[in-house]
């Protein structure tokens, strides 16, 4: 297993570790859910240096970022993050990803850790006009720092101005007294907050200073079970669940990311215009359980007379609801809010009711 170089520190503070993508990763240090609580009220530190990273430079560096990204890059200025994804050709989905702008002709592109080599093959064979491409993914360390207070607390590492700073945007600063540190507002929790990236040699000096500036403000160290319970709650998909080669970002809710603007000819384009003027047979949406019962990955979905309408992508106990919440593929006639569905709990038929994301409004 890889280690990130937080690795000895999530050790010493009790993290219980698992693998994840390759990495030995904590998946909870004090609990899901007092973690959880604690990111939506207060503020969190996730270790999330396990994601990629891919520079695309040069003259050449717009016309690839474009060709194999649903948004529209040329929406980008200077400063600017946009959430995006990779059409893989075949009318699926290779990752999904965010892209953030340093010039015209330098972008970095940030990815799931499940997917950095299958990602840097896919842009490689797109890549036939020569933009110089860095997998920076083993030399960068990421740190997410989300919750209500966490631009407050991390004002206090730098004198630039970051509190106010727009919904996805970045600067490079000096943070924690280390130069050249990208900090970004887009975050994956519903909670608002940042995410700084670093040299991994600074890791370590980043995250205990991230720490000591958030103590005040009941700052914890938050494991890979919360961040999963956060983004569920918020509604965000997560590649492998309802995602993936086989969804396409129309079906997935994504039409909001894929543009069909003029000069944005990316691929898969002819076919996804097709789908939004047609319409596709399943769509992913969100429902919220009406009895205590937790839906879970693969389990079916049923109309109240039991036929097979979809199936889970996603789900878990709210921690904030106290409610079972989840993500799904349905069939055309169960899309409306508030539309009545079953979900299959051991034999069971458990009543649920289709409830558009995100599900915890705080």
């Amino acid at each position: 297993m890889k280690k990130t170089a937080l690795n000895r520190m999530h050790h010493e503070m009790g993290g219980r570790m698992v693998e994840f993508a390759g990495f030995e990763m904590p998946v909870q240090f004090e609990g899901i859910n007092v973690e959880h609580e604690t990111v939506r009220t207060k503020l969190g530190v996730f270790d999330v240096s396990h994601m990629g990273e891919f520079w695309v430079e040069g003259p050449q560096a717009f016309d690839l970022v474009q060709k194999v990204s649903t948004n529209d890059v040329a929406a980008l200025h200077d400063g600017k993050v946009q959430y995006s994804c990779f059409p893989n050709g075949n009318g699926g989905i290779v990752d999904d990803f965010l892209c953030y702008r340093f010039k015209e002709d330098n972008y970095l592109l940030v990815v799931n850790a499940s997917n950095i080599e299958k990602d840097w093959k896919h842009i490689n064979e797109q890549n036939t006009t020569g933009a110089k491409m860095t997998n920076a993914s083993d030399d960068i360390s990421q740190l997410a720092i989300q919750g209500p207070l966490a631009l407050k607390a991390m004002q206090k590492l730098t004198d630039e101005p970051v509190e106010d700073m727009e919904h996805y945007t970045f600067k490079v600063i000096e943070f924690a007294g280390l130069k050249d540190v990208i900090f970004s507002t887009t975050g994956y929790t519903g909670s608002g907050g940042c995410e700084i990236y670093m040299k991994n040699e600074d890791a370590e000096k980043i995250y205990k200073a991230v720490l000591e500036a958030g103590e005040e403000f009941g700052i914890k160290p938050i494991g890979l079970g919360a961040r999963d319970t956060l983004r569920l709650e918020a509604g965000f998909c997560l590649y492998g669940n309802d995602i993936d080669d086989t969804t396409s970002p129309i079906a997935a809710g994504l039409g909001w990311i894929t543009k069909f603007v003029e000069g944005n000819d990316f691929i898969d384009r002819p076919l996804f215009e097709k789908q939004k003027a047609e319409g596709v047979r399943r769509r992913l949406k969100g429902f919220v359980m009406q009895e205590r019962a937790v839906p879970r990955r693969h389990y079916d979905i049923c109309d109240s007379s039991g036929h097979y309408i979809g199936e889970v992508t996603s789900g878990t106990m709210s921690p904030m609801l106290k409610k079972g919440i989840g993500l799904a593929y349905l069939d055309k006639h169960y899309w409306k809010e508030g539309s009545e569905i079953y979900i299959k709990v051991r034999n069971k038929l458990v009543k649920a009711v289709v409830t558009r994301p995100p599900f915890y409004k705080g």
